[in-house]
């Protein structure tokens, strides 16, 4: 399993410029004359050096393959000396970790939110179902980086990766407990939910070929419940699923 590099013998004035950096990692004008380099615009979007390096490391993952990245590689796309990387992340598995629970973690409050509505009927249920699949459909679509396409990676198979697959889990948890509802109540098939959830994350190979549009998430939302055996009208399913959403935004 590849690993980033270890530190190891890393000099005082290393270890100082590692741990000053700016939070914005900016490059450094020419220097004409004594003192420190102006900084001006940052070479990655970003709020913070994180982030910065989160968006390189999700780059250079997703177009040259994890195990083609080094923590060097990622260092230099940013702008930065590699100790600094490593203040923020010791390892390159600890940047696919992250890069990985960022891809799940925004919808888990959304199922949440929405197992928390009781599914007076069938159209209700289906909306719950439709409205998590939307929202994580539009997630998995709209991110910079294709990140998903990650998921196959073997290193994702061994302990060191517990923690995400735990985190994905919860996800998958969700989905299950939202189709059961629908297929409970339309006579659809007992893995409804797990069928919603392997949709959803079709999207990203989709998106990987150049197929993905703005329509391919409520198609593939559309899809979740119909899987499910809900057979009603899609434009008012739509708007019930818009409610629900607009309602946990607010």
């Amino acid at each position: 399993m590849s690993r980033g590099r270890g530190l190891g013998k890393v000099s005082a004035t290393d270890g100082v410029l590692a741990l000053c950096q700016d939070d914005l990692v900016s490059t450094p004008t020419h220097r004409s004359g004594p003192g420190r380099p102006r900084l001006t615009e940052p070479l990655r979007p970003g709020a913070t050096a994180r982030a910065q390096i989160l968006d390189a490391a999700a780059e250079l993952f997703t177009t040259r393959g994890y195990a083609s990245t080094s923590t060097r590689a990622i260092a230099d796309a940013v702008g930065i000396r590699q100790p600094s990387l490593y203040h923020h992340f010791a390892t390159k598995n600890d940047l696919l970790e992250a890069l990985l629970i960022d891809t799940v973690t925004s919808a888990l409050p959304v199922a949440e939110a929405l197992l928390a509505v009781p599914p007076a009927d069938a159209d209700l249920a289906a909306a719950r179902l439709h409205a998590l699949a939307l929202f994580d459909g539009r997630q998995l679509c709209g991110t910079r980086w294709n990140v998903g396409v990650l998921y196959l990676l073997p290193e994702l198979r061994t302990p060191r990766f517990l923690p995400f697959q735990a985190t994905r889990e919860r996800l998958r948890q969700g989905y299950l407990r939202l189709g059961a509802d629908v297929a409970t109540r339309s006579d659809g098939p007992p893995e409804a939910g797990d069928l919603a959830f392997r949709l959803v994350e079709s999207l990203v190979s989709m998106r990987a070929d150049g197929l993905v549009t703005a329509s391919s998430p409520p198609a593939v939302a559309l899809a979740c419940v119909r899987a499910a055996g809900w057979c009603g009208d899609p434009a008012a399913l739509e708007r019930a699923s818009a409610d629900l959403l607009d309602g946990i935004a607010s």
